[in-house]
């Protein structure tokens, strides 16, 4: 009988199937390029951590986000996802957390609300802690691994785009802030992205994750608003900054995106260095196919301290989706043949 309480950590958190094996990795992201690093990197170990953006304030999550007053529980459910345990139990909760409510006349209140959502929100408002809830959901898709979210405390991004002129003979164009993750991803090339608080803590369990890591992978996914965000966070960006584990960089299969637009590969590590000057890495993963210019962005590569990786990663589907096979054997490549760390880390 329920007594108003659980305990604070499920029982068989974390792995299933015994001691974890293979290297200790944090995977930053957010949203579907999280997914996929994740979907690859369980392949190769069991000893995995996801830390997730909690900026989105679109959808189900922003509803709830709003409602609430809580973190965006919508990446963090798809990282559980892309974590289940690989059984029937496992995939068959996968497809619980992801099913989205759909009424005939679409006038219902949980229209469109993912009840993975629902079910993590229930969650930190019986245990009242964001990652305890996150451990019991993980539980219950038997997930191979940890998925934390980058701060306990809602986030908002702001990003400032280059606005035309107004004027037939138009004029000295301008800047205009764009506020809201949902908005800033469609908003057009920016120039410029913040946090807002930009002094939030970072999550505790986060930041020892990062500092125990044999390895730190950053990316893919929507660069400005769920890569760069991590570095954004003072103390995560100091956290990945200091950790001895070595770095990973997951290029995007695609470059022109419509936060991204006119960006080449090399301009969006160019990204990662103008937030953070201090940020060096060991590797980079690219698909060959993705890159224009290769020497320019081995030579921007290498300013960060990092050696280049091109490897088939895409699916062959049509769409620009990495598969995780492919992935994994990348990532393999990689973490065993990586050489020492760079910088003397």
């Amino acid at each position: 009988m329920f007594t108003g309480q659980l305990p604070l950590i499920p029982p068989g958190t974390g792995t299933t199937g015994g001691t974890p094996k293979g290297p200790s990795v944090v995977a930053l992201g957010g949203g579907h390029g999280l997914s996929g690093s994740l979907s690859a990197l369980r392949l190769l170990t069991t000893d995995l951590t996801a830390v997730v953006t909690v900026a989105d304030d679109g959808g189900s999550s922003g509803r709830l986000r709003k409602d609430f007053g809580v973190v965006p529980p919508g990446d963090l459910r798809m990282a559980l996802a892309a974590l289940c345990d690989d059984t029937d139990w496992g995939r068959t909760w996968r497809d619980v957390m992801q099913h989205r409510f759909r009424s005939p006349t679409g006038m219902s209140g949980l229209e469109n609300h993912a009840l993975g959502n629902l079910l993590i929100v229930t969650l930190w408002e019986l245990l009242g802690d964001v990652v305890d809830g996150l451990r019991w959901a993980g539980a219950l898709l038997g997930a191979r691994g940890e998925v934390l979210p980058m701060s306990r405390t809602p986030l908002m991004i702001e990003g400032d785009v280059e606005v035309a002129a107004a004027g037939a003979h138009g004029g000295t164009p301008r800047r205009e802030t764009i506020r809201g993750q949902a908005a800033c991803a469609v908003a057009g090339r920016l120039e410029e992205v913040r946090l807002v608080p930009d002094d939030a803590p970072a999550c505790p369990e986060a930041l020892s994750a990062i500092e125990l890591a044999d390895w730190v992978v950053l990316g893919p996914g929507s660069w400005y608003t769920s890569v760069l965000p991590h570095l954004l966070l003072p103390q995560m960006r100091e956290a990945l900054c200091a950790t001895p584990a070595r770095r990973c960089i997951t290029m995007n299969l695609t470059m022109d995106t419509k936060e991204t637009t006119g960006m080449s590969a090399a301009d969006h590590l160019r990204a990662l260095q103008r937030v953070a000057p201090g940020f060096t890495a060991d590797a980079v993963i690219a698909d060959e196919a993705t890159v224009a210019d290769r020497a320019e962005f081995e030579r921007v590569a290498a300013e960060l301290g990092a050696e280049v990786h091109f490897d088939r990663v895409r699916s062959s589907g049509h769409r620009p989706i990495h598969d995780p096979l492919r992935l994994a054997g990348a990532y393999h490549e990689v973490f065993t043949g990586g050489g020492a760390p760079q910088g003397g880390r």
